[in-house]
């Protein structure tokens, strides 16, 4: 077999391989649009569930998704983005550093159930916030740390050298430098990785379950509980009541979380 041949062959394999993923996801997509669209409406927007069977709309659960992972981003952003400052500005390269950056990946990978459990034992009994959106979002914040905390240290290291030494040529302190020069020029790579980071955020149900609640209300302060979207979706799905109720939250959940991606894509084209 010549080097041409073999090539094509490659080249046909890893075509094949992206059309497959391609097509997947169009089926999937395709799949929850036609059995969830019907159920959209006004009503199923900005109503809430009504009976045992859970019919009606879904916004108390709207509410608490976008309250909960919007209070996980307010939580883990100066958390992620202290702790990439310092690994990449102040931390000298050694064990410690390569230790932080270990645990960072590490964490990345544990699953959501077992941040959940964490947050049922700690937040919700031991320091005794009970079921509320402040445990929900604690837990969340700690799941999506590494997330955004990796990607600000990717955007603070694709700063360029000249901008530190234009910045030290005209007297600034280091300090002055990482606020007024680095991070304003990295801020756009590093918001993209909040938003990231809340995409997985609003797409969790494990971590939520044993620390938010399941009560189906409006959460208005910290400590009320709620239950999400994808909550209310397993719920619905598992106990095999209104699937029409459970397919259009499943579809409105689909256009939420590619909305984020989809601006997270779009900032980073604008950087």
């Amino acid at each position: 077999m010549n080097r041409r041949l073999a090539n094509q062959i490659a080249l046909l394999i890893l075509w094949i391989s992206a059309l497959a993923v391609v097509i997947i996801l169009l089926i999937l997509i395709l799949y929850i649009f036609i059995k969830g669209a019907p159920a959209l409406s006004l009503k199923f927007i900005f109503s809430s569930p009504e009976g045992i069977r859970m019919k009606g709309g879904i916004f108390p659960t709207i509410v608490a998704t976008f309250y909960l992972t919007l209070l996980a981003g307010i939580i883990v952003s100066p958390i992620a983005i202290g702790g990439a400052i310092y690994l990449t500005e102040y931390a000298h390269e050694g064990k410690v550093v390569k230790l932080i950056r270990f645990g960072a990946d590490s964490l990345a990978s544990v699953p959501s159930i077992v941040f959940g459990l964490f947050g049922m034992a700690f937040f919700v009994e031991v320091l005794r916030m009970g079921f509320s959106m402040l445990s929900g979002a604690l837990t969340l914040a700690l799941m999506i740390l590494p997330i955004v905390m990796r990607a600000t240290e990717e955007a603070i290291l694709s700063v360029p050298k000249s901008y530190y030494m234009g910045s030290y040529g005209l007297g600034a302190t280091k300090w002055q430098t990482i606020k007024n020069i680095i991070l304003p020029a990295a801020s756009g790579r590093i918001l993209t990785g909040i938003i990231l980071g809340i995409g997985r955020a609003f797409g969790e149900t494990a971590a939520v379950m044993f620390t938010a609640g399941m009560a189906i209300n409006i959460p208005i302060f910290p400590t009320d509980p709620g239950r999400t979207m994808t909550l209310h979706l397993y719920l619905l799905a598992t106990e095999g009541i209104s699937l029409n109720i459970a397919f259009g939250t499943s579809f409105l959940l689909l256009l939420f979380i590619l909305g984020f991606n989809l601006t997270a894509r779009l900032f980073v084209r604008r950087i």
